[in-house]
């Protein structure tokens, strides 16, 4: 088992019960992506967590398949579906480079708190793309530390090495964005709720 994996599966029950940090700028989010969604939608959820995301999300397209490499992150997921009745999300451990989506096959991907503990962003972000339908969008919400935390690359190889914390990519809004134009998105929206903050962007293939 990877270390990332270990990392998450022990502290899945306490990330499940932890409350929202910003809740009004989450209600944003959910309501600023919902307005891109339509009934008939596929949607892919990479680093979905413990799923509470895509359970919110399920009313409003046909189905999402929401994935994470956390077996127990998983665990959790697929209880609160089954609590709460939710038969159009498919759980499953996995990662993006598991998934075998045919190319273009896909409305719409989510990437919520998850490119910034991603060891290779453009790998993932060239994937995301092969697997978008021409018009298909890209919900990302994500820590650029860059911006505020430059130093956090001096001490992350040694928090990793004593189990602090995982793997975390340092880079900034600026170069996300740019990440996001060089693999083929144009930005549709972009919004940070303030500074330090995560910063939510909706990128979408051409038609």
């Amino acid at each position: 088992m990877a270390p990332a994996t270990q990392f998450w599966d022990k502290i899945a029950e306490k990330y499940a019960k932890q409350p929202i940090a910003d809740e009004a700028a989450y209600q944003k989010k959910l309501a600023v992506t919902r307005d891109y969604f339509r009934p008939d939608m596929e949607v892919l959820e990479i680093g979905c967590g413990t799923g509470s995301t895509a359970i919110l999300h399920a009313p409003y397209v046909k189905h999402i398949r929401a994935i994470d490499f956390s077996a127990a992150m998983i665990a959790i997921a697929q209880g609160k579906a089954e609590a709460e009745h939710i038969d159009n999300v498919t759980f499953e451990q996995a990662t993006i480079e598991d998934i075998d989506s045919p190319d273009q096959s896909l409305d719409a991907v989510l990437g919520l708190s998850i490119l910034h503990l991603l060891r290779d962003k453009e790998v993932a972000m060239a994937r995301v793309y092969q697997m978008l339908k021409p018009g298909g969008i890209f919900v990302t919400s994500t820590a650029c530390l860059g911006d505020t935390m430059g130093w956090f690359k001096i001490i992350a190889p040694l928090g990793r090495f004593l189990g602090f914390f995982p793997f975390v990519a340092v880079f900034t809004a600026q170069e996300l964005a740019n990440s996001l134009t060089q693999a083929g998105f144009e930005l549709d929206y972009q919004w940070q709720p303030g500074k330090g903050k995560a910063v939510f962007i909706v990128a979408k293939k051409p038609e």
